[in-house]
């Protein structure tokens, strides 16, 4: 028996339990992302006029992947109801590439091992993670306005200042990844793009230019217009040969002003590069675009040059400064994933090493910033045991946690009725039960309930379709699903979860 058979008796288009993940699940990004939610959404969510931290711990499957869309969906549609307090948001979820440029820092016999690498990561880490993706949108919003989502044009740029336009070029600088062509292209579009005037930066090595010009004509004319011999007294003459040592001299002389700006932004550029560990970005490109930034402007400026917090939080302020005068009223960063890069591969004591640096109190109640963090439910029973210290730092108590991301089996129930009223024909509405034929309605919500995820009820639902439908024939269909047939998928569903080789 087909299973489009079956489902189209009951109203049904299409299978709505066939999709696992929320990344690739159509029928949750076109219908349930709208209207169906976890009882501890408000919670979570908050209020984007005023971005909060909440901290979600749950175990695979249990939908947090799932919220982390839901809440980006709102953000859209916020953002689109109040332009002058849009909220930009950083999706902080695909970890490999920073840690990959980051294993790549440390010495061989360090970066072998995945534990040795992680133990050095630390929260600047995190903080220029989360700069080089925010950074690295915002400039593609100003240079591609109608290319990408929430593009910035010419009006809105005009709000910014001179200090505000040197800031976005310092913060590009430093941590915009984009791979769309050369980078030093790329950031001098972004200069003029921002109508940033630097031809201050030119001066010093126009006038070496000229002072070695104008050095070495001398020298030359001197060589060919004079020549050495005796004078009336018979005394030797020095010629103009025995004085050509000074031409280098005089041209290094005339040159120093370039020359110790040139050692500045390079020693600048070198700093840069050693710890400033996450990004990609060669020294003598960076060199290359401080040295176009005055002298006077760059001076005092922070930068990630040094294995602390404070130049971080000080350029974080800058971002965030910029992104008020472009309309945004805060930051929401959303942290999901952190089970998936190959660094870590799903074990709680690499997890561990990896996250236990962003839980500090000072970044996650940054003012202006609200942190959403969808965390494996093992990480929450390690942050139990934790030391005081720990929990000192953290203040866990302050950071809206939610400590077991639970599904109930009427709040599964629910979110079953909903994926198959998305999938029904127009003026049906199709419930879990009028699937089965002699099946309680209690038993199948405790059913649901030991499922605890809404990953193993797709599944466990799916499961038990192609099971009823292997039973019978299209020649001689069944439409109403067995208790037998329920009980034993179950049953067998159940083994499988709690194998050790599942």
């Amino acid at each position: 028996m087909n299973i489009q058979s079956l489902l189209e008796h009951h109203g049904i288009v299409r299978n709505p339990f066939a999709e696992e993940d929320a990344q690739t699940d159509q029928v949750f990004k076109e219908h349930c992302i709208a209207n169906a939610y976890h009882p501890v959404w408000d919670k979570v969510y908050g209020d984007p006029k005023e971005p909060s931290t909440a901290m979600v711990f749950g175990p695979k499957g249990s939908g947090k992947t799932a919220m982390r869309l839901q809440i980006l969906r709102h953000l859209k549609k916020f953002n689109q109801e109040n332009p002058g307090e849009r909220v930009f948001t950083i999706a902080y979820d695909d970890f490999n590439p920073f840690l990959d440029h980051f294993s790549e820092r440390l010495s061989r016999r360090t970066a072998r091992k995945p534990e040795r690498v992680l133990k050095e990561w630390k929260l600047w880490d995190h903080m220029d993670s989360i700069l080089c993706l925010g950074v690295t949108k915002l400039v593609d919003q100003i240079l591609k306005p109608d290319q990408v989502p929430d593009g910035i044009d010419g009006p809105a740029l005009a709000q910014l200042d001179h200090n505000d336009r040197r800031d976005l070029l310092l913060l590009a600088a430093c941590y915009d990844q984009s791979s769309d062509g050369a980078f030093v292209e790329r950031w001098n579009s972004f200069r003029r793009k921002l109508g940033y005037n630097n031809l201050s930066t030119h001066f010093s090595c126009w006038f070496a230019c000229v002072w070695c010009a104008v050095v070495l004509v001398a020298f030359l004319y001197l060589i060919f217009t004079s020549s050495g011999g005796v004078d009336e007294a018979g005394n030797a003459v020095r010629s103009i040969w025995d004085y050509l040592w000074l031409a280098p001299v005089l041209m290094l002389i005339g040159s120093g002003p370039y020359l110790i700006r040139f050692a500045k932004t390079a020693w600048a550029a070198f700093q840069i590069r050693r710890h400033m560990r996450v990004g990609r970005r060669e020294m003598g490109i960076v060199r290359k675009v401080l040295h176009s930034i005055p002298a006077k402007e760059l001076a005092s400026q922070p930068l990630p040059r040094f294995d602390r917090t404070d130049d971080r939080y000080e350029l974080l302020n800058k971002f965030q400064s910029v992104l008020s005068r472009l309309g945004y009223a805060g930051t929401v960063v959303l942290l999901d994933r952190v089970d998936e890069p190959h660094m870590t591969g799903g074990k709680v004591e690499l997890m561990r090493l990896f996250v236990w640096p962003l839980l500090d109190n000072k970044l996650l109640k940054h003012p202006g910033i609200g942190f959403k963090l969808m965390l494996p439910q093992d990480l929450y029973r390690d942050m139990e045991r934790e030391s005081r210290d720990f929990h000192e730092r953290a203040r866990l108590d302050k950071q809206n946690v939610i400590p077991m991301f639970q599904w109930t089996g009427e709040s599964l129930y629910d979110l079953a009725r909903a994926r198959m009223m998305a999938c029904a024909q127009p003026g049906q509405s199709p419930e879990p039960k009028d699937l089965f034929a002699d099946l309680e309605y209690s038993r199948m919500i405790s059913a649901f309930h030991s499922l605890r995820v809404p990953r193993h009820l797709f599944r466990f639902l799916y499961r038990v379709l192609v099971d009823h439908c292997n039973r019978y024939t299209d020649a001689n269909p069944e439409f109403k699903i067995k208790a037998e047939t329920f009980e034993t998928a179950l049953a067998v569903y159940s083994r499988e979860v709690e194998s050790p080789t599942l």
